[in-house]
């Protein structure tokens, strides 16, 4: 096995599937599977069958089938993107969203930019959400308002001084339409700086364009806030340079002037008032350096930041880590049915109206997470087009977590399907099949029938999945110093 020692910390019946795992004819290939996996902590399980045949004469050059497989299976990535869910997928959805956002700053031709784009100007913005109400912090070298002086780790931080009084209603509904906040700060960037040049935004757009690459992140309280790279380019994008008027202090003015006038409304809707959603007021604004300058802000610093947060979501927020609202009405409250008197849907008898599929007194949550959660629930019959319960495993945040725009840099699909064609090519060698971009003539025709069959581990397999992992962990970190070290003798 992988790591015996760890061995003693298991439970009876969790050791005792280890064994059976260790004792089965099939272990080397289920080893292997899992491996081939990196260790997925929850991967698909897939049956079916392909072949590969000569297009011409018909003849199968390759075939497979998952009745050879230990169970009958055969075990894929789950592609979690979630640190939380699956270490493993996250680190790959980690690497592919570094190597994105680093694309467009350093320049990279085979992911669409060109290594000039490092002399245009680029900026690193953070938006941030209003305050809700006071709560535990780490205010520089003064005291927390409780009087506190609160360790890094504390569990009170972000949590409300004087819950009664804080505005959890509001915290949600501000998550809820924070994808549209960032919207309309888009399109009031545009505006403001065709107006700081003097130029229609029809000319502004002919002589430059603005691209982008953003992802979002929860704080402490459970509030989401936006971190973006934000770069000028020519006309054409990345290929063309920036106009003369094009800089960093231009862009920096129009992004503080845009995030102020945004604004989104939201009607009143039975005993709850109307609101106007807004930025806080802790916008901050900040130069990329191309090049080491005792700068924090650097090109590879920024790219670092970026990825470690696309993992992540609301449960470093103390929030659950998957959705909580009922299956059977999609969190609406609602049948698809019509009351007796035909004049509304009836209530969902699955969650009796309330939109949730879990207890949330019974959830391993924070206090401060739970009243989030709830206040999502209480609020749907209000806003049933927000769809909160539906997204109260997230605080009310639906948007997508990391977006671009896009002239910005390649594409994670087009990350994903490079190294979906590396393994194909490998695979391929392997078998001694032809390759169709070098013989075109030599043609395959691959068929193939697959079905879901399940996803997870047993207590055994996910055992060893996890020494699998963390044995894949050393070896990138041992790759990262000898790395390092071989750097350090170059420049010596």
């Amino acid at each position: 096995m992988t790591d015996t020692a760890t061995m003693a910390g298991l439970d009876p019946a969790a050791l005792a599937d280890v064994l059976r795992v260790a004792g089965d004819p099939g272990f080397d290939r289920i080893q292997d599977q899992i491996r081939r996996t990196g260790g997925c902590a929850d991967p698909i399980h897939l049956q079916g069958s392909t072949v590969t045949r000569d297009r011409t004469t018909g003849q199968a050059l390759f075939s497979y089938s998952t009745d050879t497989e230990p169970g009958g299976r055969l075990r894929i990535a789950c592609g979690n993107r979630r640190a939380s869910r699956c270490p493993s997928c996250a680190w790959t959805y980690a690497g592919d969203t570094y190597h994105l956002i680093r694309a467009g700053l350093v320049g990279d031709p085979d992911k669409g930019t060109p290594h000039t784009i490092r002399e245009h100007p680029r900026v690193f913005a953070t938006l941030t959400a209003p305050s809700f109400g006071p709560v535990h912090n780490r205010p520089g070298t003064r005291p927390c308002r409780c009087g506190t002086r609160h360790t890094e780790d504390a569990d009170e931080l972000g949590t409300p001084l004087d819950p009664a009084t804080y505005d959890y209603a509001g915290a949600v509904l501000w998550n809820n339409h924070a994808s549209e906040l960032w919207r309309f700060f888009t399109i009031y960037l545009r505006r403001e700086i065709a107006a700081r040049v003097g130029l229609t935004q029809k000319a502004a757009r002919e002589q430059s364009k603005v691209s982008f690459g953003k992802v979002a992140e929860y704080q402490k309280r459970g509030a989401i806030h936006f971190h973006a790279v934000i770069r000028f380019d020519g006309p054409d994008g990345p290929d063309s340079p920036p106009p003369h008027w094009a800089t960093v202090t231009l862009l920096t003015d129009a992004i503080h002037a845009a995030a102020a006038r945004v604004r989104v409304d939201l009607d009143a809707s039975g005993d709850h008032p109307a609101r106007v959603f807004c930025w806080g007021d802790r916008l901050d604004v900040r130069e990329i350096k191309a090049f080491g300058d005792g700068s924090e802000i650097t090109e590879q610093a920024v790219a670092s930041y970026v990825a470690k947060y696309a993992t992540k979501a609301a449960e470093i927020s103390g929030a659950a880590d998957a959705p909580v609202h009922c299956r059977k009405c999609r969190g609406s409250g609602y049948s698809t049915a019509y009351d007796r008197a035909g004049s509304s849907l009836s209530k969902c008898a699955g969650c009796h109206g309330t939109g949730l599929g879990e207890d949330l007194a019974r959830l391993e949550v924070s206090d401060h997470a739970r009243r989030l959660m709830a206040a999502c629930c209480d609020l749907q019959p209000l806003y049933p087009e927000r769809n909160l319960a539906r997204w109260a495993h997230m605080l009310g945040f639906r948007g997508h977590f990391s977006t671009k725009s896009r002239a910005y840099s390649t594409t994670l699909g087009a990350l994903r399907q490079v190294r979906a064609d590396y393994r194909s090519a490998q695979h391929r060698a392997a078998l001694g099949l032809p390759d169709p971009d070098e013989i075109p003539e030599a043609t395959t025709l691959t068929l193939a029938h697959w079905t879901y069959a399940g996803h997870g581990h047993t207590p055994g397999e996910s055992w060893l999945a996890a020494n699998i992992r963390r044995e894949i962990d050393q070896n990138r970190q041992f790759a990262r110093e000898e790395a390092a070290d071989d750097d350090m003798e170059a420049w010596a």
